[in-house]
């Protein structure tokens, strides 16, 4: 680690109000904040200081209490539709039956959004809790790890590779330090930092080089900060406060909620009106009028609606977080199905986040390697023909070149790096084995200028002949026999870095037979190999080695600067050039595929450069243009809404582009669903109409600014949630056709007694309505919120925007079973034998009537599942808890009828086995008409 100069303070108090902290040296710095680097703040002073600046936390919004959020239910339309017609009914009618059941609706509709509220936010606290930031200290002189949250200005933080920077910090000490800082930037290339002060006061976040940052990740190196700022002060906290201007606005589902409230309480008051109008010219008493206009007028509302897509968005929610999502808010899912477009993060969301050596050309062969991400399962494939070539000394170069160490899995240190130990794992190389036989005495660490890293071992320890760990290097002798053989020297230097760099350093090539020259003709070789390594969307890595000179003092090298071991590295050989990849997810390619047959444009947003996105973009079916951020800067937001959509690539973007590109495809009323992990993408996810936060990589202002986590970071998960959203969409609509299909069909019945006389105008009485209304509301309502999505819902387009939940067409074939099922009923009440039905008085002909019409009922249900699907199909049986529902409600239509005890309550009287073979018969008709009309429209295609 760089020795840092002392640093004494000049002052007791910090201040924190210094407006450029990278403009300042080391002591300054320390001066300002009132604190000795080599020994930190005492348990008192850190005290006194979070007293006075709080946690180390961004702010978090209060939990909305209870009744705020009852208030807020009870404020939905369709709820003040329910409450004032339940008032109407206890105001005018002598019976309590109406208003109780609406009441009981409407709090079950309260509780069941509760609950689902609170297991969500459970869900989150939980994720957080997995989350907690641990920061390694320098306090009173010892080294000690604490809770992120307790940090303050002044604390002394040491940093090592994998760590979270956890609060913003001056960098004091810095050795080949590289900070990965795209949850902040977008930038995906770590950043190399150092200690040296700036003289610009205005050099942007990406280019202050001594400065570190809260939520971004070290990669590289080692370092020291001294902290200066904590919780909303630090750049994160001041990205946090642009979410405060971004409002939320309501989702498509209670914008059509709303509506269909509207629309049904102006049927309902034009049936009241007709109702009592046929009545009093009958001579009805005004009284009996109230009852009956009341209960129709209740009837014409879906009053379980509300509950019903509460349900079914809690079944949603469910099914989703089992999939790995986490909903903040119900809605969020519908909305997500309404989604035309998907503005997504590349890194970790498309891609694995996880660097993988594609390409290999070694011993002057191209190799093929398979595999995917940090596991070492794959090989190295040689092209063309003959026997593959050695390429022991390429894989030992980059393993002992490299810092990143594998486990389990998972690479701590530097992704590039990672890509290179896993290749030469797969090429059968004991990495750690390797390391302990052969250490480095010597580095020169990886820097921005220089673009290269260098590692410099004995020789003799790497010829094998005095290995540090005998035991180690037995288990390698294979690969100490196959270094290339060179002049006696002091030390290997193995090099890695960019092409071009590494190559002018260059004057010998690696080939199987023995070092070469490196000729004009090989160099313009490998340099256009390099391109086209480019141009697939590889970033290209050189390898090479090199020697010191016997006579160099060993012991002494670790003692030089980087730059006076630069000067001995001497003339190098090219040992290979790799190509890496951040990986396409392999189910990404599918989701994508899926999400353009169901009609939403993919647009990657990405912090990378134009080029390598726009290759990863191809390689996952992405089409349309590539552009940078600069080209958006120079459109103005008329013509960015115009071309917007044919984007398929956004690279080199600034939290600004985001929050315009969401605007710009918003502004024909499109449904824009924006992922992200990083703080760079809170505004956007906010601002869009879902955001969709990454749960593993994501960061606390990426988390709290979207509407669902996905604790996958998964682009199928997103893409399943659509599936999800539009499945819910199409449950609601079936509750909407059967119920309102129930309600029209009572409306016409009695409009047709009425203006024919038949049964007295009356022929169910009030509670035979009501009964009708809670068994229908109930369980098989419910049970229709369980169905699935239909294999085919992803093959339609996104609903049209404004589209109305009862179009024309749905309307039409509502209006078609309410039909049928009024002239199956009246047709009974006037054909059936017996004494001439009345109103109030308990009749064969009234209660087959009464009962036709609930089995109609029955067979509805099993229409309105698929609009075009045959009920003959296997996926009818498919919802268990319908068809329990179903049995319910015959046996409870049974016992209403048949036990007399009910009998005198309901107004009916028992039939035999015959009169309810002809009251399903009869209302099986609704059923075979439905048959016809979708035969009739899969025929026209």
């Amino acid at each position: 680690m760089a020795e840092a100069e002392h640093l004494t303070p000049s002052t007791t108090a910090p201040d924190t109000a210094v407006p450029h902290w990278h403009v300042l040296d080391r002591a300054q710095a320390a001066a300002a904040l009132a604190v000795e680097p080599e020994s930190g703040l005492d348990d008192a002073e850190v005290r006194r200081r979070l007293a006075q600046t709080g946690p180390n936390a961004l702010e978090q919004a209060p939990p909305t209490p209870a009744w705020r959020k009852v208030l807020a239910l009870l404020a939905e339309p369709m709820t003040i539709v329910l409450l004032a017609a339940a008032v109407v009914s206890a105001v005018v009618s002598r019976e309590l039956e109406t208003p109780i059941v609406i009441l009981v609706v409407v709090v079950f509709n309260a509780i069941l959004n509760l609950v689902q509220e609170s297991r969500a936010e459970s869900s989150l606290r939980a994720l957080q809790d997995l989350t907690v930031t641990r920061a390694t200290v320098r306090r009173d002189g010892e080294i000690t790890q604490v809770d992120a949250d307790g940090l303050v200005p002044g604390d002394v933080v040491l940093l090592e590779p994998g760590d979270v920077v956890p609060a913003d910090g001056r960098l004091i000490e810095a050795a080949g330090l590289e900070v990965q800082e795209s949850a902040l930037t977008g930038e995906s290339a770590p950043v190399a930092k150092d200690v040296a002060a700036l003289q610009d006061a205005a050099a942007s976040l990406g280019d202050r080089s001594d400065m570190a940052y809260m939520s971004t990740a070290v990669t590289r190196g080692r370092g020291v900060m001294l902290v200066t700022a904590t919780g909303m002060g630090t750049e994160i906290g001041r990205v946090a406060g642009l979410l405060d201007s971004a409002g939320r606005e309501t989702t498509p589902l209670q914008r059509q909620i709303a509506q269909l409230a509207g629309f049904l309480s102006a049927i309902a008051g034009v049936v009241i009106v007709i109702v009592f109008v046929l009545g009093l010219l009958r001579g009805v008493a005004p009284a009996d009028l109230f009852l009956t206009a009341v209960a129709l007028a209740v009837a014409t509302i879906p009053e379980g609606l509300t509950a019903v897509v509460t349900f079914t968005l809690a079944m949603g929610a469910g099914r989703l977080a089992r999939r790995g999502a986490i909903l903040k808010r119900l809605s969020s899912v519908e909305t997500l199905g309404s989604t035309a477009h998907i503005a997504t993060d590349k890194t970790g969301t498309l891609t694995l986040n996880q660097m993988t050596a594609r390409e290999l050309f070694a011993g002057q062969r191209l190799f093929e390697v398979t595999g995917e991400g940090y596991s070492t399962d794959g090989e190295l494939r040689a092209t063309g023909e003959g026997p593959a070539p050695d390429v022991r000394r390429a894989l030992l170069g980059m393993a002992l070149a490299s810092e990143a160490v594998l486990r389990d899995g998972e690479v701590v240190g530097d992704p590039t790096e990672g890509a290179l130990v896993v290749l030469a794992a797969k090429g059968g190389l004991d990495v750690e084995a390797a390391r302990r036989a052969w250490p480095r005495v010597a580095e020169i660490p990886f820097d921005s200028d220089r673009k290269y890293m260098a590692t410099f071992h004995p020789w003799a320890v790497v010829r094998g002949e005095a290995p540090a760990d005998p035991e180690a290097a037995a288990t390698l002798a294979e690969w100490a026999e196959g270094l290339v053989p060179g002049e006696s020297g002091g030390a290997r230097v193995f090099v890695k870095g960019g092409p071009d760099v590494v190559l002018a350093r260059c004057v010998w090539l690696d080939t199987p037979t023995g070092r070469i020259p490196l000729d004009e003709a090989q160099r313009e070789r490998l340099t256009a190999l390099t391109a086209q390594i480019g141009s697939r969307g590889l970033r290209g890595m050189a390898i090479a080695q090199g020697e010191v000179d016997a006579g160099e003092d060993l012991g002494a090298l670790g003692a030089l600067t980087p730059e006076e071991l630069a000067e001995r590295l001497g003339d190098l050989t090219l040992l290979a050039l790799v190509g890496i990849v951040d990986p396409p997810r392999p189910e990404a390619r599918d989701a994508i595929a899926q999400a353009h047959e169901a009609g939403i444009t993919v647009h990657m947003i990405t912090g990378d450069h134009v080029g390598t996105a726009a290759a990863i973009a191809g390689d996952l079916g992405i089409g349309g243009e590539a552009v940078s951020g600069a080209v958006l800067d120079e459109l103005d937001d008329a013509q960015l809404a115009e071309r917007a959509r044919g984007f398929g690539v956004i690279a080199r973007v600034s939290p600004e582009h985001k929050i315009r590109l969401v605007d710009a495809l918003r502004s024909d009323g499109s449904v824009v669903a924006m992922t992200g992990d990083g703080v760079n993408d809170a505004p956007a996810l906010k601002q869009a109409d879902i955001g969709i936060a990454m749960g593993i990589t994501g960061t606390e202002v990426s988390k709290s600014a979207a509407s669902m986590i996905l604790t996958d970071d998964n682009f199928a998960t997103i893409v399943a949630a659509v599936r999800e959203g539009r499945g819910i969409y199409d449950n609601v609509v079936k509750f909407v056709r059967f119920q309102i299909a129930t309600s029209w069909g009572f409306v016409l019945i009695f409009l047709i007694a009425g203006a024919i006389g038949l049964a007295g105008g009356a022929p169910f009485t009030a509670l035979q309505v009501l009964w009708v209304n809670i068994i229908m509301d109930g369980p098989p309502a419910m049970a229709l919120g369980l169905d699935r999505p239909d294999p085919g819902v992803m093959r339609r387009p996104p609903r049209a925007v404004g589209e109305r939940i009862l179009t024309r067409a749905r309307i039409g074939r509502i209006a078609l079973s309410a039909v049928v099922m009024a002239a199956a009923a009246l047709a009974v009440l006037e054909l059936a034998p017996g004494p001439e039905p009345t109103a109030g008085a308990a009749t064969t002909a009234g209660t087959l009537a009464f009962t036709t019409f609930v089995f109609s009922q029955v067979f509805n249900l099993l229409n309105v599942r698929s609009r075009e699907a045959s009920v003959f199909t296997r996926a009818t049986l498919t919802n268990r808890a319908l068809w329990i529902s179903l049995v319910a409600i015959v046996v409870l239509q049974v016992a209403v009828v048949q036990v007399p005890a009910l009998q005198g309550f309901f107004t009916t009287t028992s039939l035999t086995g015959g009169q309810w073979l002809v009251a399903a018969a009869v209302a099986s008709s609704v059923l075979w008409v439905e048959e016809g009309r979708k035969a009739v429209s899969r025929l026209r295609g």
